[in-house]
């Protein structure tokens, strides 16, 4: 029996260029309809982040994101390279960031889905790992919410082993999610369950029942192109997969 390939899932994030930020707001509500045209993309969400590395109540309307599933890489490629929305976006932005992803689990769902299934046959070892938390957020919750989340994303500016991390919503306050890369998923549980300010957060969040949806999951970053605040944050990715691939190269040659 052939074995099902993990679902291909990709992030962009846009840098609108000063100038443009009325057109950049504009495609949250204009750039649907022309997504589900897009052969091959099976799962998207527009998003709009906030300023920070987490949850921010304070809306940043320079930059964009875009979340997506594919049926394969090459539906991806031929989107990402060539589809005429990239290109009208490349038109209005002065960075486009891009990394490729294949996770590891998720748990929850988004809008009734399991978007990013079927996962990786085999569970993380080591290297670096992406994460997602996505929430829709109780409205007789949101007063406790902002009151109690924004501190642990200030506490994601110090945490060791943080690669990147943006927040983003597809809902200003109700519909929240954050994104981060860590050097390894050691570093991650370091922050989640040993920070106070995080742990605080976790307990509320069931003791309160703060959300009415959610989902957390865990990626494989593959591969990254293009530029977020001037670099590729993960530069660091493509040395250590050149790196273990030297590695398994030799390996295969001893054998």
């Amino acid at each position: 029996m052939s074995q099902v390939a993990p679902r291909l899932t990709t992030l962009t994030i846009f840098g609108i260029r000063s100038g443009h930020i009325r057109w950049g707001l504009a495609q949250m509500g204009t750039s649907g309809s022309k997504l589900q045209q897009v052969p091959g993309l099976l799962f998207f969400k527009l998003l709009g982040s906030g300023h920070g590395r987490g949850f921010s109540i304070k809306p940043n309307f320079r930059r964009y994101g875009l979340m997506c599933t594919w049926q394969s890489e090459a539906a991806a490629d031929a989107f990402l390279q060539d589809s005429d929305l990239i290109h009208e976006y490349r038109q209005h932005t002065d960075e486009i960031w891009t990394v490729k992803l294949q996770p590891y689990q998720q748990h929850g769902q988004w809008d009734g889905q399991a978007p990013f299934s079927p996962a990786l046959p085999e569970n993380y070892i080591s290297g670096p790992i992406a994460v997602l938390t996505r929430a829709s957020i109780n409205l007789k919750a949101l007063p406790s919410f902002w009151r109690f989340v924004p501190k642990t994303s200030t506490a994601l500016d110090t945490a060791e082993g943080l690669i990147c991390s943006i927040g983003l919503g597809e809902l200003p306050l109700v519909r929240q999610a954050t994104f981060s890369v860590w050097e390894s998923a050691e570093a991650m549980k370091k922050y989640a369950y040993k920070n106070p300010l995080h742990q605080e957060v976790m307990r509320r969040t069931r003791s309160e029942n703060w959300y009415s949806e959610e989902l957390f999951a865990r990626f494989k970053p593959i591969n990254s192109q293009g530029l977020w605040a001037g670099r590729d944050p993960l530069e660091y990715l493509r040395n250590y997969n050149t790196l273990t691939s030297s590695i398994a190269d030799r390996l295969n040659r001893k054998a």
